[in-house]
């Protein structure tokens, strides 16, 4: 049972009383007469049971997107006067959801919850909290129902503006009338007579034998391809990097954010162009895997699959995501690895699985730099706060910014030495610099 403000105003009114007729008899009377209304109300006070609510499920959304949940609450045999409570998770976002509302016997009331997820997963709601008031105001029952609901917050996708420009940029790879490239990662095309220029290599001697004139063979790209996209979960995807260099590091976002946004935008450019999209992820076990070929909305899947992915503070296993790729079949793919550039849990973990995968793939290291590192660098060179001289903070923050870069530029001539392409750009910059690089080893036939 729940009182209401309108209990205590009553009983001070009781003073009015007292002062007219300043007897003990007075309180007690006003005591009991207050008592019996608050009584009388509690037994007029209909059940919240009576009212039957029901949720209308409110789907999936990209975070930051605002969504809505929607009750229903609909009366029963009498009138009641109701305040309702939806309550969210708070990483749900929920805001303005307490109601009032009078139902008369067979009305039916829409309660709408604006919701503002902040993290990725599914964010379900706590319960529908129901206050059931008597006709005087007095006193209301109270009672929580579980209504389930939630709403799935898929990845932002917020690399899907540069989309636009990059399928421009395949349609005309697609659309060249002839290349003249030799060698794995090309197809035929088509027969041409030989012009001055061609490369004598492309001369097709048997079609040539039927013909008058000299006849070539044409190239083009080859579709079909496949692309393996494997994302790192363990600890190094859980930092927090700003989006750009001179961005606060508390307005960027995790690793694995990131990571996965280079990823949506790489799976819908190779979609597109006619490759085959395939999807792990994991640190000390795969958490996710999938064959995403023949889907008609490959991001969609994606986002899908991601949506529930959080970093775990353990180390990767290569070995193991390794060997999910290799699950995936024999034929050659480009497999890009999502994984932080750092040299300790490079050289431990990721070196040594390298070489099985360079032999049979091409791999490409996209990692998600943080630019917090080059402006720290950059404080012992008096670069920090204009025309003030670096402290001694300043310097020995700069020697351990600039010990790091250093040891990330050798870990990276060490992959590139191994055959590996590497992508270590800011978290912003990283996903049109894997497609970029995806459309230039396209161009070449180097997939």
């Amino acid at each position: 049972m729940v009182i209401s403000g309108r209990v205590p105003l009553l009983l001070l009114l009781g003073l009015v009383a007292v002062v007219l007729r300043p007897q003990a008899g007075t309180v007690w009377l006003w005591l009991l007469g207050a008592l019996l209304l608050v009584g009388l109300d509690r037994l007029l006070t209909p059940s919240p049971a009576l009212a039957e609510i029901t949720r209308r499920p409110p789907g999936s959304v990209r975070l930051g997107d605002p969504a809505s949940s929607v009750l229903v609450v609909a009366g029963n045999r009498r009138r009641l006067h109701l305040q309702v409570r939806d309550a969210w998770q708070p990483s749900a976002g929920a805001r303005d959801n307490r109601y009032r509302l009078r139902l008369a016997p067979g009305d039916q009331r829409r309660l709408a919850t604006p919701l503002l997820p902040r993290r990725r997963g599914d964010l379900r709601a706590v319960g529908v909290t129901v206050r059931s008031w008597g006709p005087l105001g007095l006193v209301a029952r109270q009672r929580t129902y579980d209504v389930p609901g939630a709403v799935r917050a898929l990845p932002p996708f917020e690399s899907r503006k540069h989309l636009p420009s990059r399928l421009a940029r395949l349609r005309e790879l697609d659309g060249r009338a002839a290349v003249r490239v030799r060698g794995q990662g090309t197809e035929f095309d088509s027969l041409r007579e030989y012009v001055r220029g061609d490369d004598v290599r492309s001369i097709d001697w048997r079609a040539s034998a039927r013909n008058t004139h000299v006849v070539v063979r044409t190239w083009q790209p080859e579709r079909d391809r496949r692309v393996v996209l494997v994302l790192d979960t363990s600890r190094t995807s859980a930092g927090r990097v700003a989006r750009a260099t001179g961005e606060p590091e508390t307005d960027g976002m995790p690793r694995l954010d990131a990571a996965m946004d280079s990823a949506l935008l790489l799976a819908a450019l190779a979609a597109r162009a006619g490759d085959r999209i395939d999807f792990v992820a994991g640190d000390r076990r795969v958490r996710a895997r999938q064959r995403l070929h023949g889907a008609r909305d490959v991001a969609a899947r994606l986002q899908e699959q991601m949506a529930d992915l959080d970093p775990t503070l353990v180390e990767a296993d290569w070995d193991l995501l390794a060997g999910a790729v290799q699950g995936f079949g024999r034929q050659r793919a480009l497999v890009v690895l999502l994984t932080a550039l750092e040299p300790a849990a490079v050289a431990d973990g990721l070196l040594p699985v390298l070489p099985v995968l360079v032999r049979h793939h091409r791999v490409v290291v996209a990692s998600v730099r943080d630019p917090e590192l080059s402006r720290l660098a950059a404080l012992g060179d008096g670069q920090g706060t204009p025309g003030a001289a670096p402290t001694a903070d300043d310097v020995y923050a700069a020697a351990a910014a600039s010990h790091e870069l250093h040891r990330r530029a050798r870990t990276r001539d060490m992959l590139v030495r191994l055959g590996v392409d590497v992508i270590d750009a800011d978290a912003g910059q990283l996903p049109p610099a894997l497609a970029d690089h995806y459309l230039t080893l396209k161009a070449q036939g180097l997939l």
